[in-house]
């Protein structure tokens, strides 16, 4: 499955993958406004193998195969501190 990522510019450190590059009407509507202009940062395949430094590549295939996006937030305090991020 390919993946194409934008950051958004008003959310520091937040990651939005699509499953369609420029496919925007994917993200709902409250959350588009929330996350403000988005720019491209790559795009990549996300096969079974494939491992992401700060989620879970099983679970944004998920994601983007049910609704068409997946939303990545910046770690939180408590995944800096032991190790989880």
């Amino acid at each position: 499955m390919h993946a194409y990522v934008y950051k958004s510019r008003r959310k520091a450190d937040t990651y939005v993958y699509l499953r369609e590059r420029e496919g925007f009407g994917a993200i709902p509507e409250p959350l588009r406004g929330t996350l403000g202009a988005l720019d491209f940062v790559l795009d990549l395949e996300l096969t079974p193998q494939r491992r992401l430094a700060q989620a879970d590549a099983a679970s944004v295939r998920e994601n983007l195969t049910a609704r068409g996006f997946h939303l990545q937030f910046p770690p939180t305090h408590h995944e800096l501190t032991d190790g989880t991020a």
